[in-house]
């Protein structure tokens, strides 16, 4: 079978995660390894030899792997603000880039990549892994049969108690912690955002026109600082800037809004809030329920609780709308990363590298995905005041074809 020499570069706790999965992809050949820590370069090397996958070159300077006429591809999985940049540079290198997600910390950030792909038309994948979700998929499904009528509006959350984490940043050399301390913004937008887009044809037909984002006051990471599960005792009473709850509001070309929100400092079981709302139907991700028109009695509208145990956990019931590889889907495949989503989105990347067709989630997608967290920060700070998105596609989304994922 045939192969891509591929260099993973930023070797932390996503990258590390990533290249276990890239075991599971027979079409992944992990050539090279970098990143700024040697102890985490040799760790990277050390489990891909142990699983007979050679022995990869070890780099502590990204400018090597751009220079390894074996990388044909790089994955960069380094911090928020590092990755833009790189990805801008291998592309100018002409190595097909793959770039994991974050919000972006200006525009001029998310600008640089889309200018690296206008000049050289080196293939670029975004990995927002979200986009493959089981559930997500099937809302598309149902959206594109119209099982949902119109499609009017939609809501996703990164709802993630990462107190520890973010505390436990200087420990383990993490880079959340600078950005909770000094900026107060959505994000981390993409895994709600990239799902809601790419149904709502954002850049295909569609795009996001403005927002709104309101924060609350920052109060639970000092709190728990102060706690015996904080990681980083020199944290203890530390301010941080970053509100607890931020709310974003969308408005979108064709008309329909889409709410985002980041909670991720406050006490939370983990969920995307994933939920979809059109003329003749939803579909919510946390009751793993769709519901679709005259199946909700309105005798039960005042016992909200019954109505939801009803018809929760009953989107099973529309498996024959899922894509193949949900349908299809092994333990294996489960188990290769965020319960599958990770083993579709890399599998989906070789496959396309491999066939030469375009990747669905492209240079345009990340640019106005991550442009929210920049275009956020900026409308908190103004006190919930308006903020046009900008068009990163210069006027192309009116003629962009529609193009989903492959799963």
């Amino acid at each position: 079978m045939e192969s891509i020499g591929l260099a993973v570069v930023g070797l932390g706790c996503r990258g590390s995660s990533l290249l276990n999965t890239l075991a599971a992809i027979p079409q992944a050949r992990v050539v090279a390894v970098c990143d700024r820590y040697p102890d985490r370069t040799a760790s990277a090397a050390a489990a891909i030899k142990a699983r007979g996958g050679g022995a990869p070159r070890e780099c502590g300077d990204f400018r090597r792997v751009l220079d390894d006429v074996s990388v044909q591809a790089v994955l960069i999985a380094t911090s928020w603000e590092e990755h833009a940049r790189m990805a801008a540079e291998a592309m100018r290198a002409h190595k097909i880039t793959a770039m994991e997600v974050g919000g972006a910390c200006g525009l001029a950030e998310c600008r640089e990549p889309v200018a690296a792909y206008e000049e050289t038309k080196t293939p670029f994948f975004f990995l927002e892994n979200c986009c493959y979700g089981k559930f997500e998929l099937l809302s598309q499904a149902l959206a594109r049969a119209g099982e949902l009528g119109t499609l009017v509006h939609a809501h996703g959350a990164y709802g993630h108690d990462l107190r520890e984490e973010v505390l436990g940043g200087t420990v383990n050399r993490h880079y959340r912690l600078q950005h909770y301390l000094t900026r107060n913004c959505e994000n981390y937008p993409t895994h709600e955002l990239g799902p809601i887009a790419k149904i709502l044809d954002i850049n295909r037909g569609n795009r996001m026109v403005s927002l709104v984002s309101v924060a609350s006051k920052a109060a639970g990471l000092e709190e728990f600082s102060h706690t015996d599960k904080n990681p980083d005792k020199s944290l203890c009473g530390q301010k941080f800037r970053q509100g607890d709850i931020v709310d974003t509001v969308i408005t979108c070309a064709n008309g329909e809004t889409v709410s985002l929100r980041l909670d991720t400092t406050l006490p939370r079981y983990y969920s995307r809030e994933f939920t979809l709302r059109g003329t003749k139907g939803m579909c919510c991700q946390e009751a793993n329920m769709i519901l679709l028109d005259g199946a909700a009695p309105l005798h039960e509208f005042f016992d909200p609780a019954h109505t939801l145990r009803k018809y929760m956990d009953n989107a099973e019931g529309y498996a024959d709308f899922l894509p193949d590889g949900w349908k299809n889907v092994t333990p294996q495949k489960l188990q290769a990363g965020h319960g599958g989503m990770d083993y579709f989105m890399l599998k989906d990347f070789f496959d396309a590298v491999l066939s030469a067709r375009p990747f669905p989630l492209d240079v345009y997608d990340a640019a106005a995905w991550m442009s929210v967290t920049a275009l956020s920060e900026r409308s908190v700070a103004e006190g919930g005041a308006p903020v046009a998105v900008p068009d990163f596609t210069d006027g192309q989304w009116r003629c962009r074809p529609r193009l989903d994922v492959f799963v």
